[in-house]
């Protein structure tokens, strides 16, 4: 059975960081181009980070440049999202997502299998 089960979400005040995990199983991460989106309450779903097998080049929103980390572990079938000096406006609901090739999207289309969500939420 294909799966996708994130974690590592919480509460953490601003200025903090948290490490979103997503384990895949059923299938071998490495092998399709990753994604994490968020989204808040009223608010579209939004492209956080993305990385391609393609050519191994990655996508970060540009209110997340340089704060966050997009990466995986083959071994452990696990994408992670390292976020860092995390802000009020960036509390939502992060989904992990795992594209149907190599090559990543910037929006949800393209991706086949997506993580449950887990909350984020950051207090100022």
């Amino acid at each position: 059975e294909v799966q996708l089960q994130a974690s590592g979400g919480g509460l953490v005040q601003t200025g903090g960081s948290l490490t979103l995990s997503c384990v895949a199983s059923g299938f071998n991460v490495d092998d399709y181009a990753i994604g994490w989106f968020r989204q808040a309450p009223g608010k579209e779903r939004e492209g956080v980070s993305c990385f391609s097998r393609k050519d191994g080049s990655t996508f970060y929103t540009d209110s997340v440049k340089g704060r966050f980390t997009i990466s995986s572990d083959n071994a452990k079938n696990t994408m992670y999202l390292q976020m860092s000096s995390l802000k009020p406006e960036e509390t939502a609901v992060y989904y992990c997502a795992v594209a149907g090739g190599v090559a990543y999207y910037t929006k949800g289309n393209g991706y086949l299998y997506w993580g449950q969500g887990t909350q984020v939420t950051v207090s100022s």
